[in-house]
């Protein structure tokens, strides 16, 4: 298949077929651009503003989501797609060259923290992480009504693996996120908290979007487990909202009845290294937790005589993330304790 280099405004959204485009935004540094790798793939019953995205490499060190949606751009057949698939490997170039969370090469903007107002648009906000930002809300959002957004830890965060969504005000919309939140098979679906700015599920929720996030993996490596849990949620999603042909079967997790619905929302979630140190889990994400219960130790070397600091679980709950890399920042949250809701 040759992609074709092209504007924002180049993107064929509408004719059936399918179209693989290199998309061009100005590069900051060279005289020349980023390049998006956008496949478009319409059927004969698209409508307006119907259709499915899913995007990988938000952050430029998670790469189950590029690699599950590179094995789809070679799996999903044009004849099978009766309305709208957008597929997009890598939706942040930038980072991903640098194989770092945030653009660091640029303009060092973290995408997910980048959907602010003035993105893309003010001289504050003109680098390419923000740039980026507009043309997802300009000439992606308006052309679906379901975008899926695949995480991972990178070398931030181990996680038990997990689908994820904001809780939702709307009930038939948030009814819709859990479904299909569900439907990727994963051992968790994780409600998290809204109040971080600038996430662009937050974005999409605020369009009334089937908005489904997840962690897939770890350890900026390849999670196999992560790769087929994220190829048949996105076929799942497509198959369901009718914008694919074909019937899908419940997978894993979803099939056998072991998936849990968790909440992290509580701030007494998230427990914070009070002073810099190097993390010893002594569980496994995923694992029960009850309240008091020591997690993990916080070694501080320079008192190499003193007892390590105890991190405890301030309420039951179970283990869903905790810091990957040994080395822990002062105040980074080293574990994460959701709530099981059911």
């Amino acid at each position: 298949m040759a992609r074709t280099v092209v504007s924002p405004q180049e993107v064929d959204f509408d004719a059936p077929g399918r179209r693989d485009y290199w998309v061009a935004l100005e590069h900051d540094s060279i005289w020349g651009a980023h390049l998006i790798p956008l496949t478009v793939i319409v059927g004969p019953q698209a409508q307006p503003g119907r259709g499915v995205a899913a995007s990988g490499s938000n952050h430029g060190n998670e790469y189950e989501g590029p690699v599950a949606i590179r094995h789809l751009l070679r799996e999903i057949r044009t004849e099978d797609v009766t309305g709208r698939i957008l597929l997009i490997p890598v939706l942040n170039p930038a980072a991903f060259k640098a194989g770092k969370r945030e653009s660091q090469e640029d303009d060092g903007v973290n995408l997910n923290r980048a959907f602010v107002d003035g993105a893309g648009k003010t001289p504050a906000l003109a680098g390419i992480t923000h740039r980026i930002a507009a043309f997802v809300r300009e000439q992606l959002f308006p052309q679906v009504h379901t975008w899926i957004d695949l995480h991972a830890g990178g070398d931030v965060a181990q996680f038990a693996l997990a689908t994820s969504f904001h809780p939702i005000e709307d009930p038939k919309q948030a009814r819709e996120i859990e479904e299909t939140a569900r439907w990727f098979g994963t051992p968790l679906v994780v409600a998290y908290q809204n109040r971080t700015p600038g996430l662009l599920p937050s974005d999409a929720e605020r369009l009334g979007k089937i908005m489904v996030g997840g962690e897939f993996g770890y350890g900026e490596s390849v999670n196999p487990q992560g790769v087929r849990f994220a190829k048949h949620g996105i076929v799942a999603a497509a198959i369901h909202q009718g914008q694919m042909k074909g019937s899908i079967e419940k997978f894993a997790h979803h099939a056998d009845g072991s998936q849990r619905l968790v909440e992290m929302v509580d701030p007494a979630c998230f427990v914070s290294a009070p002073w810099p140190g190097h993390y010893e889990p002594l569980y496994p994400c995923g694992e029960r937790i009850k309240k008091g219960q020591t997690v993990a130790l916080l070694h501080d070397f320079n008192r190499i005589d003193e007892a390590p600091y105890e991190v405890q679980a301030r309420h039951d709950g179970m283990l869903t993330a905790q810091a990957w890399r040994a080395p822990v920042r002062q105040g980074q949250s080293v574990a994460v304790i959701a709530k099981v809701v059911n």
